[in-house]
C-alpha cells in the first residue's frame, strides 16, 4: 500500500529501522465518504499507525503489531466514539468555526475559554454576533492577523495555491518525521526493552508535556503498550474536560508551573528519570525553561525528545498557535472540501485526521529512536508538525471505488472517576488480538509528580 510505505519509509533514515518492513495491514482501504477531488484521509490514518507499529515491531525484534482498518477508523474518531454516563462529549464552542469576511472565509478556535476572551478582546466584541460582524467588515487576512496579535486562535481560509506561493509553506519541506541523534553517548543504565513483555514499554517512563488531541493520542498508545505515562499541564489553563478523559487512558496527571522554580525543579527532576520526554507547545515557548531539545540533549544526551508544533520550526508562523481545523483551513483542505449550499462554503476532513495521524507519528518517532538507543546507546530528538502532516495527505493518492461500510466499533465500558465511559481501543494488535487499555483515566492533576517503582506501583 502506498500510503503506508511512504510514512513507513522516513523511519528508515534510523539504521535501527532500515531493512525493518513494514507492519501488515489489513481490512478495507476506503470507508469515509469524500467530495469529488477529495484527499486520501484512510491512507493516511493506515499509513501513519502502521508507521508505530513498524516502530514498535523494531524495536521489540520481532513482528508483535499490525493494523486492522476497522480499528483504526474507530481510533481516530475516538472523541465522536466516547460517551461519558450517555453523554456524547462537547464539539466547537459557539465561537469556534467558519465565518464569512468581507472577502472570503476565516476559521476560528475559542474552544477554550482563554482563546474565547482573547478573540473578543481583538475584535472588541462581547458575544458570537459581535464576532460574526467584525469580521464581516475585514479582509480575511487582516482578521488572521489581528487576532493572533492578541495571542487568539485563527486562520484565514486560503486555495492551496495561495498556501504554496506563501513563505509559509517553507516550513513543511522535509520528511514528514525528522530525526537529530544525539551527537555522543550517555544513555543511563535504565529501560530496555523485553521483546517478550506482555506490554511491550512496560518499565519505560515517558514525561508528557502535551495538550489537546496529537501529543495526547501518542502517549495515550504508548500508556496502553505498557509504559509509565506522567501527563504535566499547567495550573492556570485547564484542559477542557471532554478531551482530557479521551486521551487520559493509561497515563496519570499532574499539574504543575513552568514559571514558579519549586515546580520547574520538580519537572527536572523527573527527566532525570526519563526515558522520553514528547513537548507539543508552541515553538520556543519552552525555551526560556530549558525544555528544548537541544538543551535536553545536551544534559540528558540518552534521552529521547520528540516535539510537536501546528505550523513547522523555519517558518514565519513558528511561535503562533494552531489547531488542527486551523492547519486545515490555512493549507488548502477546507477549499479543496468546500460545499455549495445557498452559496460555497469551506469544509472539513470527516475526523481530525492531521491531529491523529501526527499523534500516532510521533509514538512512531518515539519507538524508533528508542530502538536506536538500544543499539548505539544514544538518545535523539524528532520533530513533527500539523501543517508538514498536511503536506503528507496532498501527495497520498485516494483509493479508487465505493467507500466500504465498516462494522460497529467494538466498544468497551469502564467506570472512572467522570463516571461511565464507552470507548473505543487503541489501534494497533498485538501478538494477534486486541491492544486494550488496562486504567481508565484519572482525575485531572490527582497524581504526584514521581514515576512509578519498578513494580508499577503508585
Amino acid at each position: 500500500m502506498e500510503a503506508v510505505v511512504r510514512l513507513v519509509s522516513c523511519l528508515r533514515t534510523l539504521d535501527a529501522l532500515r531493512h525493518e518492513r513494514p507492519a501488515s495491514v489489513t481490512g478495507p482501504r476506503r470507508w469515509w465518504a469524500a467530495p469529488p477531488g477529495g484527499l486520501d484521509v484512510e491512507g493516511l490514518a493506515l499509513g501513519s499507525v502502521a508507521a508505530a507499529a513498524t516502530a514498535l515491531n523494531a524495536l521489540t525484534g520481532r513482528q508483535r503489531s499490525s493494523v486492522e482498518a476497522g480499528r483504526v477508523a474507530a481510533a481516530f474518531d475516538s472523541l465522536g466514539n466516547l460517551r461519558v454516563d450517555g453523554r456524547k462529549p462537547e464539539g466547537f464552542a459557539p465561537m469556534s468555526g467558519f465565518r464569512r469576511t468581507a472577502d472570503g472565509w476565516i476559521r476560528l478556535h475559542a474552544n477554550y475559554p482563554h482563546h474565547a476572551a482573547r478573540l473578543m478582546e481583538a475584535l472588541s466584541a462581547a458575544g458570537p454576533g459581535d464576532v460574526d460582524r467584525a469580521v464581516l467588515d475585514m479582509t480575511a487576512l487582516d482578521a488572521e492577523a489581528v487576532i493572533a496579535a492578541h495571542g487568539g486562535a485563527a486562520a484565514a481560509v486560503r486555495s492551496r495555491e495561495q498556501w504554496r506561493s506563501s513563505p509559509l509553506s517553507a516550513a513543511t519541506q522535509g520528511p514528514w518525521i525528522s530525526f537529530t541523534p544525539a551527537g555522543h553517548s550517555g544513555a543511563r543504565n535504565g529501560w530496555v526493552p523485553d521483546r517478550d513483555a506482555g506490554r511491550p514499554l512496560d518499565g519505560l517512563r515517558v514525561l508528557d508535556l502535551t495538550r489537546v488531541v496529537a501529543g495526547p493520542t501518542a502517549t495515550r498508545l504508548l500508556g496502553a503498550l505498557g509504559a509509565d505515562v506522567l501527563r504535566v499541564d499547567p495550573p492556570g489553563m485547564p484542559e477542557l474536560e471532554d478531551a482530557f478523559v479521551d486521551s487520559g487512558f493509561d497515563k496519570r496527571s499532574v499539574k504543575l508551573d513552568l514559571a514558579r522554580q519549586q515546580d520547574l525543579q520538580r519537572v527536572r527532576a523527573l527527566l532525570d528519570g526519563a526515558d522520553a520526554v514528547i513537548t507539543g507547545y508552541r515553538g520556543g515557548s519552552l525555551d526560556r525553561y530549558g525544555l528544548d531539545a537541544s538543551a535536553l540533549l545536551h544534559d540528558r544526551p540518552g534521552l529521547v525528545v520528540v516535539a510537536l508544533t501546528a505550523w513547522g520550526y523555519d517558518g514565519p508562523w513558528t511561535a503562533r498557535r494552531g489547531f488542527d481545523s486551523l492547519v486545515q483551513a490555512a493549507c488548502g483542505i477546507a477549499e479543496r472540501y468546500g460545499q455549495d449550499k445557498a452559496g460555497w462554503q469551506p469544509g472539513a476532513l470527516p475526523i481530525q485526521a492531521l491531529d491523529h495521524a501526527t499523534g500516532y507519528g510521533i509514538a512512531a518517532a518515539v519507538l524508533a529512536l528508542l530502538a536506536e538507543r538500544r543499539d548505539k546507546g544514544t538518545g535523539g530528538a524528532a520533530r513533527l508538525s500539523l501543517a508538514r502532516t498536511a503536506e503528507e495527505l496532498f501527495v497520498l493518492r485516494p483509493a479508487a471505488g465505493t467507500p466500504d461500510t465498516l462494522p460497529a466499533p467494538g466498544y468497551r465500558f469502564s467506570d472512572s472517576a467522570y463516571g461511565r465511559l464507552r470507548f473505543v481501543d487503541p489501534p494497533l494488535m498485538l501478538d494477534g488480538g486486541p491492544l486494550t487499555y488496562r486504567s481508565a483515566p484519572v482525575p485531572y492533576g490527582s497524581s504526584e509528580p514521581r514515576w512509578q517503582d519498578p513494580a508499577g506501583l503508585p
